[in-house]
């Protein structure tokens, strides 16, 4: 079966949280990295789950928590950002992020239409 963009896109957007993951934990942050790998890995496995919804309207309220789980995501990105608690570079996650962010609500704007 091909996979769908949002699904590849999240993938590889859970293998960079992963990736920031270890650095921040490298650099002794431990509470907003484990949320942030929870949300950010989250959104792919919310969209996989909804490409095998058992109804539409399964379909759409697991988009709908992906959706959810990536503006958290966002959240959390932000405040490291802005926050510098561990000072690394933050754009290319964040653009990645807000990449999801559009896609997701696109997808659960144009199913519940």
């Amino acid at each position: 079966m091909k996979k769908s963009i949002v699904q590849e896109k999240s993938f590889d957007f859970a293998l960079l949280i992963i990736e920031l993951f270890q650095k921040l934990q490298a650099e002794r942050e431990y509470i907003i990295s484990k949320q942030l790998l929870r949300c950010g890995t989250s959104i792919g496995a919310n969209v996989s789950e909804a490409l095998a919804g058992e109804s539409r309207a399964d379909f759409i309220h697991k988009m709908a928590v992906s959706s959810k789980e990536a503006r958290e995501t966002l959240y959390w990105l932000k405040l490291l950002n802005r926050s510098q608690m561990v000072e690394l570079d933050y754009t290319p996650y964040i653009e990645n992020c807000e990449e999801l962010v559009k896609i997701l609500t696109s997808i659960v704007k144009t199913s519940t239409s």
